[in-house]
């Protein structure tokens, strides 16, 4: 699975350019040392194929490689960062 990444968003995208799946986390501060994870999507035709969990995987990949913090506000977000503590590290 290709996941494209840009300075604050995870997205998966289909061959004709489409949406498809996508976590968003903008700069909370001026420091740009902490981000807020407010948007999880995944399309109706991808759903039940634990697309949101591997987007979740790329962001605290992304979190690390950068050295940020993360303040989860959207739903999937909070329960996710809940149900894995091995990323608690990750949450400010």
């Amino acid at each position: 699975m290709d996941f494209t990444r840009k300075e604050n968003q995870i997205a998966l995208y289909s061959e004709n350019g489409l949406l498809l799946a996508e976590v968003t986390f903008p700069y909370t501060d001026e420091t740009r040392s902490t981000v807020e994870v407010n948007h999880t999507f995944v399309d109706a035709s991808l759903r039940g194929q634990g697309i949101a969990g591997k987007l979740m995987i790329e962001l605290a990949d992304e979190l690390d490689k950068r050295g940020l913090k993360a303040v989860p506000t959207c739903s999937y977000a909070v329960g996710w960062f809940e149900k894995h503590p091995e990323y608690a590290r990750l949450v400010k």
